[in-house]
């Protein structure tokens, strides 16, 4: 029964975050055509947002480096949340929204790298499966999808705002649950032993930056389109958020089995195996909108999404000191992730501008450039720590 408090308390921010999450990645793009803008115009503004949190995700990560004091930090970025949610509902031009929105990214993205933080750290002390505490957050996801569809099939896009805002209100209660620390000593971030061009001059570390930051940024076009998209095909909005919440019930699964799985292809083979259905997912989403492929389409993000997630902060936890692990954590968000879909928002709204549909075969190519990467890590890396051999 300790252990299942223990798992709670450390689960329960990522469910409130996750909520939020669901209905902003399913229905955001909704809301904003709502108010009028354009579809470059939405690529603009997820890549602004983007380009922001690379610098505010790598700045709190060498905070969290120094301090070791994840859990003030994500307090200060919950309270942050909930101001710019006010700040959002008060926009109704470009200009204002892309303002907001710079701000946004400040806060949003680095609370996810920091609190993933806490849970490798927390896990790899506490003897938890990563993945088994990522289940609630991806149940709490699909309430928040599903949740979500439903109000904009009965109270039209403005919900969405609504919807997410519930979610993000929680935070800061949760985060009061939060340890106080790493597992690790308090004092521990003050003596790590390398820094950020350390990193930068490993060739493992940067391959794996490559292979599952790719892998990750390749659902540019789908988060940002992929709802338009069924909108336009004639699926309404409850059919959408159910294909939405299968999505992530296919994730809770692979986070069930994850330990079985990783015995069995090993870290950067989850990656691989991420990046292999990408080859498949985005083709397909490419050519149909015939809501069976989609079932099968969707089915594919526990590949894409949950097997490379879990593959990276595995990565991240076997190659990294606990000490490192805040900084490996922000880096791969903030450059692996980040900024490579920053620059992907863009061009995915400019595609999809221009292509429709067809902007998927994009992410096709994006996976295939992962996979070639990852590749090279498997040959490079053997599984032991980057200090000392790699970074020396």
């Amino acid at each position: 029964m300790k252990r299942i408090v223990e798992g709670g308390r450390l689960a329960g921010f990522g469910a409130a975050y996750f909520f939020a999450s669901g209905a902003f990645m399913s229905y955001w793009p909704v809301w904003l055509r709502d108010r009028g803008i354009t579809d470059p115009e939405i690529g603009t503004l997820f890549m602004a947002r983007q380009m922001v949190s690379v610098v505010s995700v790598l700045g709190m990560g060498v905070l969290a480096h120094r301090l070791g004091r994840l859990r003030g930090m994500l307090l200060a970025l919950a309270a942050g949340a909930i101001v710019m949610m006010g700040a959002y509902r008060l926009s109704y031009t470009f200009l204002a929204l892309l303002l907001v929105g710079v701000v946004w990214g400040c806060v949003w993205s680095p609370t996810m790298a920091l609190y993933d933080g806490v849970l490798v750290n927390e896990a790899k002390a506490r003897g938890f499966v990563y993945g088994k505490l990522r289940v609630l957050g991806s149940i709490a996801f699909i309430a928040g999808t599903l949740i979500c569809g439903v109000s904009v099939d009965r109270f039209g896009p403005p919900s969405v705002l609504y919807v997410g805002w519930a979610g993000i209100v929680c935070l800061l209660p949760l985060a009061l649950l939060l340890p106080r620390a790493e597992a690790h000593r308090r004092d521990a971030g003050r003596h790590a032993p390398f820094g950020l061009l350390d990193l930068f001059r490993s060739p493992p570390f940067l391959l794996f930056m490559i292979g599952a930051g790719f892998c990750q940024s390749s659902h540019a076009v789908l988060y940002s389109f992929g709802t338009l998209t069924w909108r336009g095909a004639g699926l309404d909005d409850v059919t959408i958020s159910l294909l939405w919440g299968e999505s992530v019930a296919v994730e809770i699964l692979m986070m069930m089995g994850s330990g079985w799985l990783m015995k069995r292809v090993g870290v950067t083979g989850l990656i691989g195996l991420g990046l292999a259905a990408g080859l498949v997912r985005w083709t397909g989403m490419a050519f149909t909108t015939a809501l069976p492929a989609l079932v099968f389409l969707q089915a594919l993000h526990a590949f894409t999404f949950a097997a490379c997630h879990l593959g990276a902060m595995a990565f991240i936890q076997r190659a990294l000191p606990s000490n490192g692990t805040a900084l490996g954590q922000s880096i791969y968000y903030a450059l692996g992730t980040g900024a490579t879909q920053a620059v992907i928002y863009q061009f995915a709204g400019l595609l999809y501008a221009r292509y429709g549909q067809h902007a998927f075969l994009g992410m096709t190519a994006i996976s295939a450039i992962g996979l070639v990467a990852i590749l090279m890590l498997m040959r490079l890396w053997k599984g032991e720590l980057l200090v000392g051999k790699h970074l020396s």
